[in-house]
């Protein structure tokens, strides 16, 4: 009791005399000074009020979007749609990604050498060059190696080298003539397509190998849940991302769109056109990644997590479409998709029959027309955009007025907007719903993404 006294008097006196800055009062936590931190090829869309639905007359009769006054939160959102290039990028990554570990893991199974550093330990190198990073634990931090013991090296149920560190010091090495040895050419077999299946003398990556996981927590239902412990709310997703280049000879019958099918996607001259043939699942996915590369390099420089990427809600969607303009037609305002001098707006079918009326026969540029206020482009025509609401069809009357959502993932009907290169006028109106099911992918369907903004300092209409 006596040595409990005296410890006691011992941190009172060590915090009395200057051991604390804050001289005994509530100061709190003091943090890192956040500065908002615009996302590349994103724009703010300062969150405000506005009046969501038909304003004109519904002349399709649908009836599912009467007029609504609600209010949305700021945020990022892309000003183009995301492109060929960039979704590109996510599908290299992914590819690079599961070659890597293969290599990895190959080199474990023949026993890597402890000092496997990213150096070759041959002349020409081997695959060891690519064992786990973890292969050498003597040069591990206390904590790696601790988290190594404890976890990495036992792996999870479904994959038992779950946690280990790829080495991406080393380049992978595509050229068959660059292979290092038969144990890396074993491995970089695998994941291309049978040689029975090749022609014309081109073997491809097996895009089916192409699997991108993640997990994400559930909030909603956790927040509905009186118990539950937290890990009963992750869900793990394994989600083939490849576009599905097929699309361009579904979805048109007695049609000739074999060029597109061939070269759309991959090709340099369509690098900057809408990514289409891609599910609302696999667009999920993409926003997943890109949340998880950013969040990478951030934690490499030091610096605090972003929030999410995501795709927008429906409200989030009209309210970026509109650009600012009240009860406007399409995002230039309207009632026509002409200017003055007679010239279209956006790409879409002006007159039966006649694709090219504007100027475009399939896709254009993502970046092409005229912006609306907000710098977004093609938020009107060129293809549909994956939303991340569920499409119900009287939603407008039991939705909240504050940032309104339909978030049912039971649902497979996902709300699409904006129209694209194949639909007439109607569809290309900021108020227009539409839907497509989340399995399904599309020629004319793509997306692009959000960030939520972080504070409430920047709002559209707070002045009025």
């Amino acid at each position: 009791m006596k040595k409990f006294i005296l410890l006691a008097v011992l941190v009172s006196f060590l915090y009395g005399c200057g051991g604390s800055s804050d001289k005994g009062q509530l100061v709190g936590v003091k943090g890192k000074a956040w500065h908002p931190e615009k996302p590349y090829g994103m724009t703010l869309v300062p969150g405000g009020a506005f009046i969501m639905g038909k304003s004109d007359d519904d002349l399709a009769n649908v009836q599912d979007a009467p007029t609504k006054t609600v209010t949305v939160r700021s945020f990022y959102m892309d000003e183009t749609e995301i492109t060929n290039s960039e979704y590109r990028q996510f599908v290299y990554w992914v590819r690079d990604s599961i070659v890597r570990t293969k290599l990895a893991i190959a080199a474990d199974e023949l026993g890597a050498p402890a000092d496997a550093s990213g150096k070759s330990s041959k002349k020409g190198g081997s695959i060891n060059d690519y064992a786990f990073k973890d292969a050498d634990t003597t040069k591990m931090s206390v904590y790696d190696k601790y988290m190594y013991d404890n976890y990495y090296s036992m792996g999870s149920g479904d994959d038992p080298y779950a946690g280990r560190k790829l080495n991406k010091k080393v380049n992978l090495k595509w050229n068959t003539s660059q292979y290092p040895d038969a144990n890396y050419t074993e491995v970089m077999d695998s994941m291309y397509i049978p040689v029975e299946e090749a022609y014309n003398g081109l073997r491809t990556i097996d895009v089916n190998k192409l699997e991108f996981r993640y997990s994400w927590m559930d909030i909603q239902a956790a927040a509905k849940a009186k118990v539950g412990k937290r890990k009963e709310f992750i869900r793990k997703e394994k989600q083939k991302i490849y576009p599905d280049t097929t699309v361009w000879i579904k979805d048109f019958a007695y049609s000739y769109n074999e060029p597109m099918h061939n070269d759309y996607f991959w090709h340099q001259a369509y690098a900057d056109y809408p990514v289409v043939g891609v599910t609302w699942k696999q667009a999920k996915a993409f926003c997943a990644w890109r949340t998880l590369y950013h969040n990478a390099e951030r934690k490499r420089r030091h610096q605090d997590f972003i929030n999410t990427y995501r795709l927008p809600t429906e409200a989030e969607w009209e309210y970026a479409a509109r650009g600012g303009l009240e009860s406007g037609t399409f995002p230039w305002g309207g009632p026509y998709a002409k200017n003055d001098r007679g010239c279209y707006l956006a790409n879409f079918k002006p007159v039966r029959g006649d694709y090219a009326a504007d100027q475009a026969l399939y896709t254009v540029e993502a970046d092409a027309y005229e912006p609306n206020d907000y710098n977004l482009y093609n938020m009107a025509g060129n293809v549909s955009e994956w939303t991340d609401s569920a499409y119900d069809p009287t939603a407008y009357e039991f939705v909240s007025t504050m940032n309104p959502n339909v978030s049912d993932q039971k649902n497979m009907r996902k709300v699409i907007r904006g129209g694209s290169w194949k639909d007439v006028a109607y569809y290309l109106q900021v108020s227009t719903r539409d839907f497509e099911y989340a399995d399904s992918a599309r020629s004319y369907i793509g997306f692009r993404t959000i960030q939520d903004y972080m504070g409430t300092d920047v709002t559209g209409n707070a002045g009025k």
